[in-house]
């Protein structure tokens, strides 16, 4: 039986600050005999072999952040501002993931200038032509890119615990379409990449506001018609209710690009095979070539 084509993009970050302090607790940390720290690696790893045996993509991309300057930071100097100094036994594992994820034969896509999260948006265009899109992340601003070829995978606590949007599960679980999510998100900021939206406005007053007036243009369309006090927030903070729209929404023309055959899944068993027992992943070994016989 031939499987449809489906394509997983995974936002790597996600995934390696995931593994990172899942596999760090009590402060103890993964290290081969030579001292490398990988407890971020084999997390990673152990994600991600999760999220193929579930959603059984026959292609994989894998996009990264490449430091902290973007085009969102020329922008408003302050975003992403409050993010502490990576762990240290975290930064030699930035390079080494992206040599493992190389080693499955799966593309690492990053453009300096861009998040990972722009790279996932345009690839979920481009690829999304071709095959059914799953994106694979823990960060709830991808819920904009859900369209009829595209399901964002949010993963939750817990090995297995996925909770996949499309856009009816988007409008019964948020009452907002994926569009609306941009917006929302200029009303409200985000703590996380430190802008801030409407000083005084939270969650369930712009929801119930971009219900009715269906977008900030929609709302400002109707400031006479809003309680006084939503108002006056409103147009105090006008200037920065549009800059944070602007920072939130994700870029979908990136100059990156991935055709369906760069990305095809095939992983080489004894390729990975030779590179986990380098890194002494001895566990996921069994993993490993349980998957790839499911693949091949």
């Amino acid at each position: 039986m031939m499987t449809e084509p489906k394509v997983l993009l995974v936002d790597g970050m996600a995934l390696l600050f995931r593994g990172f302090y899942a596999n760090a607790y009590g402060g103890y940390i993964r290290k081969t005999k030579a001292g490398l720290p990988t407890n971020a690696v084999f997390g990673f790893v152990k994600y991600l072999f999760d999220a193929c045996r579930t959603f059984e993509p026959t292609h994989i991309v894998c996009c990264w952040d490449m430091g902290s300057k973007t085009f969102r930071t020329d922008k408003f100097a302050d975003y992403k501002g409050n993010r502490p100094e990576a762990p240290a036994d975290l930064v030699p594992q930035f390079d080494l993931v992206k040599e493992v994820v190389d080693g499955l034969n799966i593309p690492n896509i990053g453009m300096i200038g861009y998040e990972a999260d722009d790279c996932i948006g345009t690839l979920s265009k481009q690829l999304g032509a071709h095959m059914d899109v799953y994106v694979l992340t823990g960060d709830h601003d991808m819920l904009q890119l859900v369209d009829e070829r595209v399901k964002v995978v949010i993963m939750k606590k817990g090995p297995s615990n996925y909770a996949v949007y499309d856009s009816e599960a988007l409008l019964e679980e948020k009452q907002l379409t994926p569009k609306q999510f941009i917006d929302l998100k200029g009303l409200i900021g985000d703590t996380s990449d430190n802008y801030p939206g409407v000083k005084g406005i939270g969650e369930k007053t712009a929801t119930k506001l971009l219900v009715e007036y269906d977008s900030i243009d929609g709302i400002l369309d109707n400031l006479h018609a809003l309680p006084k006090g939503v108002r006056a927030k409103i147009e105090a903070d006008i200037e920065m209710l549009h800059l944070c729209r602007e920072l939130a929404t994700i870029y979908c023309e990136a100059p990156v690009s991935c055709s369906p055959e760069e990305c095809l899944w095939r992983p080489d068993h004894s390729k990975i095979a030779s590179l986990f027992e380098r890194l002494e992943f001895n566990s996921l070994v069994k993993d490993m070539s349980k998957l790839v016989l499911s693949v091949s």
